[in-house]
């Protein structure tokens, strides 16, 4: 490769005073600035070349020509040709022009968008209120981490998860969600579904085919089942959870029992015993996503407390601070942990260390508590005016009864639940339809409604935008 260097004998040329206006493939150059000029030549003809704006073959003018036309000297223009040369970009020939080598494969350069659909009014469930996030307590946290984290933590990371989080993890989880927690049996993960994609995997390479999943559930979970070769399994929820009764031939079966996703029921005692009997007799797994307990007036407690031998909780910050984060963590029966933990430290897929520490100092100083508790009183007064407004607006929608609880109702009735969702978007509604959740088709029809992300007018605009939509 060519050496970044000036011309022999001088510095990197930064431009003279007075030079005349950029012309032909090279823009403007920055004359006094960090970057030398023969390295702003190389980048801007590089970018050039690659979005085919000057096509493979194309003649270059001369190094001469090039640097008149800039009001550089011609080393700037010889050490940039030398350099994208020596990359491949160009062909340089004795006594023949400069040309795009013809070898370079050309792509149009396209502006990078976002694949997530934006709404105005967000009424989609499992958003949270994102201004709502303890930003200067958060910064506090990081800071710490910054402070007084030693060298070493910055190495090659646990691939479990620092110890000093898992450990405050475990105290979290055994006081909040009455959780059987053996730091030694905590995996750090980058959320519900990092972990979950994990999971799927394993019983993949172990043998197994189907996974049972709630119907109704969340959808994006049969992608993941589905994406690790497995079958989904639906099996019906009625009005105490999960139908335990009809869980047959499977080894694992993934259950929202403290807050049925979308339902919103909660699984009851019977059907808790039920189901730790069922995974005892048929050495199965249960995967419990605790995914929001903690938002709601109510908390059962976790269902890992009972067997955790048979059970995998997972659990993240997506809910309880923000998806943003991507923390999330798995407490694992104990003949599960080693074969994940191999895995990931074969994959590298250990979390970021500074996110950790941060959320490790976060927990320690009570900063979770004391956001859960400002949280819960917040959703509970958008929950009441998301509940008036569709009496008042659309009164032909039941949502079933339940104690407040999470982000999100089940709005039920007579009504086309795909057409009302493109309509209300049309309006900047955003709103998921209960058919996007079901694996088997038929049943009742409805929308999933979350109110995390509005504040009550927002909430209030919403379903009258929404109310409109119906017409």
């Amino acid at each position: 490769m060519a050496a970044r260097r000036g011309p022999v004998g001088k510095p990197p040329e930064r431009g003279q005073a007075g030079a005349p206006p950029a012309a032909g493939p090279v823009g403007p150059l920055e004359r006094g600035g960090d970057e030398p000029l023969h390295e702003q030549v190389e980048r801007q003809l590089r970018a050039s070349i690659q979005a085919g704006r000057i096509p493979a073959g194309a003649a270059l003018p001369s190094t001469r020509a090039l640097a008149a036309a800039l009001g550089v000297s011609r080393g700037v223009i010889t050490e940039a040709y030398g350099q994208l040369a020596s990359e491949g970009y160009l062909a340089l020939r004795q006594g023949a022009p400069v040309r795009v080598a013809a070898a370079v494969q050309q792509r149009v350069r396209e502006p990078a968008r976002s694949l997530l659909p934006a709404f105005a009014y967000d009424l989609r469930p499992g958003v949270p209120d994102l201004a709502g996030f303890p930003a200067d307590a958060w910064l506090r946290s990081l800071r710490a981490a910054w402070r007084t984290a030693p060298f070493a933590t910055l190495g090659e990371p646990d691939p479990r998860g620092l110890p000093g989080l898992r450990e405050a993890l475990a105290t979290q989880l055994a006081r909040t969600r009455g959780a059987a927690a053996d730091p030694e049996h905590l995996i750090v993960c980058g959320g519900f579904r990092a972990g979950f994609v994990e999971l799927c995997r394993y019983l993949r390479m172990t043998g197994a085919e189907q996974i049972a999943v709630e119907d109704p559930g969340w959808h994006p979970a049969r992608l993941a089942i589905e994406q690790a070769g497995l079958t989904v399994v639906p099996v019906p929820v009625d009005e105490q959870g999960v139908r335990v009764d009809l869980l047959d031939g499977v080894r694992a079966v993934l259950v929202t029992p403290g807050h049925q996703f979308p339902t919103g029921v909660a699984l009851s005692p019977d059907r808790r015993a039920a189901l730790v009997n069922w995974a005892a007799d048929q050495e199965a797994l249960i995967i419990e996503d605790d995914y929001d307990t903690e938002l709601s007036e109510q908390r059962p407690g976790a269902v890992q407390g009972l067997a955790p031998e048979r059970v995998v909780l997972l659990g993240s910050a997506s809910k309880r601070l923000a998806p943003g984060l991507r923390l999330g963590w798995m407490l694992t029966p104990s003949w599960l942990t080693w074969p994940l933990t191999t895995t990931r430290a074969i994959e590298a897929t250990a979390n970021d260390v500074i996110t950790q520490l941060a959320f490790t100092d976060f927990l320690e100083r009570g900063e979770l508590d004391r956001h859960l508790r400002r949280a819960r009183a917040t959703y509970a007064s958008r929950r009441a005016t998301l509940l008036t407004a569709l009496a008042a607006r659309l009164p032909h929608l039941t949502v079933r009864p339940a104690p407040p609880a999470g982000l999100f109702v089940l709005a039920e009735g007579d009504l086309d639940e795909h057409a009302t969702a493109e309509r209300a978007a049309a309006r900047g509604v955003g709103v998921e339809p209960l058919a996007l959740h079901r694996f088997e088709p038929g049943g009742s029809r409805g929308l999933v409604l979350g109110y995390g992300a509005l504040a009550e007018p927002a909430v209030e605009r919403a379903i009258s935008l929404l109310a409109a939509a119906q017409v």
